[in-house]
């Protein structure tokens, strides 16, 4: 969260960068009017506490009676005053903090200037994809004739975009988490199994906006009667582990993993995007999360990237790397890398799409969660910066395996990485079967 101090003191940069950003909601002017008037508001208050304190030492010293009555008289009136001066503080207050939620962070000087996706900037191409032989179905297609996702069940029971996982894609997406996870510990992570549900506030100290009123544009989950949401992200339960915690900077970076369901309720989301498994109301992810010194934000980023393209080069699947755009960052992230796999059914004649992202987002989510650190033997802590970047996220992570593994007879040849945790070279559509 941009502090009131910051806007002040920086208002043109904050205006131009909400415009960048292609946020209208935040308003500079409301920040300077309310900051202003709190001020004033302390002061004010400030001063009748200490006409409060100098009649209550002189009510016992004075001995002409008439006098001795006016001063209880004016101690009395200056009391409410101050009560009604601490109820407007606190209101401003609360009005104040309401407009602040609404800013965006800052953005990193190098990120790309544009109001959409069309400008984001690829860093680079890894892999080459595939030249099929035979024509190309898409992962919907592979999985009926293979019987892995029950879509139609899921509709039946659930709604449009969740869905039943059956049969190898079962066994595909443990075994994702399985290697996901192993290659985070092996980097020094610590792993998390979070709780799917978070309350309001700690969404908020993430940057996602749970009160939003406009069902068209809320993102989340909310469950009636409570302060619950179902979490978006495991970056929500990772970066609220440490609310209000004051970390020992000589134990930073603090590296988790978690796993977690995530929930989406995909509002706008576009129609292209809404076929199988790409775009779904319910997936399991595992997701980095670190908390690290201010001075090294932009080096451990640089790292959990790599980390993103260490897995999908694992996995053998071709990709590439966008420098997000100003207008496509989202409110927390300071610069934001997405990887985008290569999706042979997707579009027409096959597309990338995303697959995993990373954002640096300094101390944005740390000074709304009040996490900060001190370091040892001095006085006085700072506020910790937080990174997030994606592992896996299963369901899109399926996709591009079903899509680039197929073969000419139908079946689906298996990652070399996952092999050990599935059981088996090829998804043939009958082992697994004769069971049921």
């Amino acid at each position: 969260m941009l502090e009131a101090a910051f806007i002040r003191d920086n208002a043109q940069a904050v205006r131009d960068n909400c415009v960048n950003r292609n946020v209208h909601s935040a308003e500079v002017d409301r920040v300077l009017s309310l900051d202003e008037r709190r001020k004033s508001l302390i002061v004010t208050t400030q001063q009748i506490q200490q006409r409060q304190n100098e009649i209550s030492k002189l009510i016992p010293q004075e001995k002409d009676k008439p006098r001795k009555e006016a001063l209880i008289a004016e101690g009395r009136g200056l009391r409410t005053q101050a009560g009604e001066l601490e109820a407007q503080l606190k209101q401003t207050e609360i009005d104040l903090h309401a407009v602040l939620l609404t800013f965006p962070n800052m953005t990193h000087p190098n990120a790309p200037v544009g109001v959409d996706a069309v400008s984001n900037v690829t860093v680079r191409k890894v892999g080459v994809p595939r030249a099929f032989d035979f024509p190309v179905r898409d992962h919907v297609a592979i999985a009926e004739s293979l019987d892995l996702v029950d879509f139609e069940a899921g509709a039946s029971v659930t709604g449009n975009k969740f869905y039943f996982l059956k049969n190898e894609a079962v066994l595909l997406e443990l075994a994702l988490v399985q290697y996901a996870m192993m290659t985070l510990v092996k980097e020094g992570f610590t792993p998390i199994i979070t709780p799917d549900l978070a309350r309001v506030d700690v969404l908020e100290g993430i940057g996602f906006m749970p009160r939003d009123p406009n069902p068209d544009t809320r993102q989340v989950y909310t469950i009636a009667d409570t302060d619950l949401c179902l979490i978006a992200t495991a970056e929500i339960t990772l970066g609220g582990m440490l609310r209000d915690k004051i970390l020992e900077e000589e134990k930073l970076p603090l590296k988790y993993v978690g796993l977690s369901h995530c929930f989406r309720t995909e509002a706008g989301a576009p129609g292209r995007d809404t076929r199988g498994l790409y775009r779904v109301h319910q997936f399991t992810k595992v997701e980095m999360f670190v908390f690290c010194a201010p001075e090294d934000s932009d080096a451990i980023h640089e790292q959990i990237l790599a980390i993103e393209e260490k897995i999908f080069q694992g996995l053998g699947l071709p990709y590439l790397i966008l420098d997000t755009c100003t207008g496509d960052l989202g409110g927390p992230a300071y610069r934001k890398y997405d990887i985008e796999a290569w999706m042979p059914g997707r579009g027409d004649g096959g597309e990338y799409g995303e697959v995993t992202s990373t954002s640096n987002c300094t101390d944005f989510q740390a000074r709304r969660l009040n996490i900060r650190a001190r370091k040892g033997g001095q006085k006085g802590t700072r506020v910790v910066h937080t990174l997030n970047g994606t592992a896996i996220s299963c369901a899109r992570a399926l996709v591009a395996i079903l899509e680039n593994y197929q073969q000419a007879d139908g079946t689906v040849s298996i990652p070399e990485v996952l092999r050990p945790w599935v059981g088996k070279d090829t998804i043939t559509g009958s082992p697994l079967r004769k069971t049921q």
